[in-house]
């Protein structure tokens, strides 16, 4: 980690970066903390504010990073704020032996919320990947099958059964060997780097998996196809249109449960309160967390109820799901989502995508733009079309540099998931820096 090369012209970057308190507390963690973290930049935080943070020593960034999707209502939203400091004042634990208003209410809303098909029911827990562990037991359980398919580019978690299904990177399996068995990958469908024949990539991959039923992985051994309706750390892909539709069609055919994991693209992220409602297919199982409680520890297993009551008592459990602070944060986050920060998203993101589509016009290194609502990928490319993996890499340490928090995905792609209170005013700073960033990262090449 090294200093600006220069000074900074944006005027909220008051000290060479990292500044001389970043570079202490950075020294300091480097003795205790393990080296496992995947950090990059040297960003240290002392406070936020919406869609702003400061670091330690008085610099003011934008945010577009938000805590890798989870700051949804910005940083210290004065509501969400309020409903922790509420719950704080009466109980901090109470456990999931027991009841309290804010879990039953949360479980409530949720079942009203999440496009299922019919009611659902909640199991609560404290992250995207305790989530899809949740998702991944009780699909065993209902269907008595082992089997699970997932996707190429996914990212389900880090613990044992999520990272089973997780392929974004191969650093993240490496070591772990053997993980749970029973998992087979398919391809994502990606119409921008095709890896089959043919325009239509969606209808592709469904072949593919309809001749992996007849050649390879019994159909009838199936327990769940586990997806992402909206493919996050392997590039923020968007599927083609009918693909999320021929999955319910081939899971419906055999027996199958979909399970939509929705821990990165739920939440108001895609400028609808779920991105299933995009394409109008309802999965068996959805996996929340990340913006589910702006910032607190929170996720949840939401199920049909048909499902769900399967679990017999004690199938299932953990010390700190459904915590009363989580929960209050999760209910007012809701109401803020439904309420205004959905529709913001959409519209911001149309204006973001707008502004993107612009700079794509006069950089021949952006290859592909795409994305839902506040959750866009820019991908790079070299001049002959392959992925500029070394270009990104720059490109985040300049646009730090250059007051912006960014972080990227897939090969090459740069994601840009700011939270989703956002204004137009601050998209269009952020394309400032942006701009200035991209021409000395392209600059640092030559």
């Amino acid at each position: 980690m090294s200093a600006s090369p220069g000074k900074s012209t944006n005027p909220h970057i008051r000290t060479e970066l990292p500044g001389p308190k970043a570079r202490a507390m950075i020294e300091r963690d480097t003795r205790v903390a393990s080296p496992s973290y995947p950090r990059d930049y040297p960003f240290v935080i002392s406070h936020g504010r919406g869609a702003e943070v400061w670091d330690v020593d008085g610099n003011r960034f934008l945010d577009f990073a938000a805590g890798i999707a989870v700051c949804s209502t910005g940083h210290a939203h004065p509501k969400v704020v309020a409903a922790v400091q509420e719950a704080a004042a009466k109980f901090l634990h109470i456990s999931s032996d027991y009841w309290h208003e804010g879990m039953t209410a949360l479980a409530e809303r949720l079942s009203a919320l999440v496009p299922l098909g019919e009611p659902g029911m909640s199991f609560f827990c404290q992250s995207g990947t305790e989530s899809v562990e949740g998702a991944l037991k009780l699909a065993r359980y209902v269907t008595g099958r082992g089997r699970i398919l997932a996707f190429l580019g996914s990212f389900h978690g880090r613990t044992m059964g999520s990272l089973a299904l997780t392929s974004s990177k191969y650093t993240q399996q490496a070591g772990f060997f053997p993980t749970m068995p029973g998992v087979t990958h398919v391809p994502y469908p990606n119409s921008y780097r095709p890896l089959f024949a043919g325009s239509d990539q969606g209808r592709a991959v469904l072949d593919y998996i309809r001749m992996l039923f007849e050649r390879n992985v019994p159909a009838q051994e199936v327990a769940a196809i586990v997806v992402e309706p909206l493919q996050g750390e392997g590039g923020y892909l968007v599927p083609p249109a009918g693909f999320l539709a021929g999955l319910r069609r081939i899971c419906d055919e055999h027996g199958i449960l979909l399970v939509f994991d929705e821990v990165q693209s739920g939440v108001g992220r895609t400028g609808k309160m779920f991105c299933a409602e995009h394409s109008g297919v309802k999965p068996d199982i959805m996996t929340l967390a990340k913006g589910l409680g702006s910032g607190m520890p929170i996720g949840a297993v939401v199920a049909k109820q048909s499902l769900m009551k399967q679990w017999k008592k004690g199938a299932h459990g953990n010390t700190f799901g459904g915590n009363p602070l989580c929960c209050a944060a999760a209910n007012v986050t809701l109401d803020l989502v439904r309420e205004q920060y959905a529709a913001n998203a959409a519209g911001v993101g149309a204006h973001f995508m707008k502004r993107l589509a612009e700079l794509k016009s006069q950089y021949p290194c952006i290859g592909d733009l795409r994305g839902l609502g506040l959750m866009i990928g820019v991908e790079l490319i070299e001049k002959d079309g392959a992925p500029a993996r070394a270009l990104v890499d720059r490109l985040l340490h300049a646009a730090w540099r250059n007051g912006l928090l960014l972080l990227s995905c897939g090969v090459s792609t740069l994601r840009f998931m700011p939270p989703l209170c956002v204004s137009e005013a601050e998209v269009d700073e952020a394309m400032g820096c942006l701009r200035r960033a991209l021409d000395e990262a392209l600059a640092a090449k030559a």
